[in-house]
């Protein structure tokens, strides 16, 4: 997996783009966010994430669609519960995962920040498979952007406490940490 510096997007993954972004104000790429999503909630694999990010989700194929389908959102990368990884924004662009957000004492996390989402719930352990590919996508990025430190990453809980409580408690954050070494 590596990233191409002139697009922003990584080599060796599917890609799936999302018209949910825009410019970064300065540029810079200074921070990971890591989130959890399923949809309908609990559910895997159904290509209702990319859907959505799409702005493509049939609102009338579950409750909980109804209740977002006119959000625009998007993050990054998603990596599926069995170690997929597809992109829908350039690294380049500010993809819309963090929203209302804070990081040492800075707000607008969108703006210096790059999002993945796992495939999963606040709930329910992730996958050997996801570890493995967050591990793989996580150098992958910090080798193209290394203002991204280990300290630089971090839970959309982290930058958004009131609002947010993903990735979860099942996420075990020690064993990422130890294999960015």
């Amino acid at each position: 997996m590596q990233v191409n510096a002139a697009t922003g997007w990584c080599e060796g993954i599917a890609h799936c783009p999302s018209p949910n972004f825009n410019a970064r104000p300065d540029g810079e790429i200074s921070l990971l966010v890591i989130h959890n999503i399923s949809l309908p909630p609990g559910q895997f694999g159904r290509g209702k994430v990319q859907a959505f990010f799409q702005n493509k989700l049939q609102r009338d194929e579950h409750p909980f669609f109804e209740e977002i389908a006119e959000l625009r959102v998007s993050a990054h990368f998603l990596i599926e519960r069995d170690g997929a990884v597809t992109q829908f924004v350039s690294c380049l662009d500010r993809a819309w995962h963090a929203g209302v957000s804070q990081f040492a004492g800075r707000e607008g996390c969108n703006d210096f920040s790059l999002g993945i989402e796992l495939e999963g719930t606040d709930d329910q352990a992730f996958t050997e498979a996801q570890y493995q590919a967050l591990i793989s996508l996580t150098r992958a990025l910090q080798v193209a952007y290394p203002a991204i430190s280990a300290a630089r990453i971090c839970g959309h809980s982290d930058i958004a406490p009131q609002r947010k409580t993903d990735p979860g408690p099942f996420f075990d954050w020690p064993r990422l940490m130890s294999a960015l070494g």
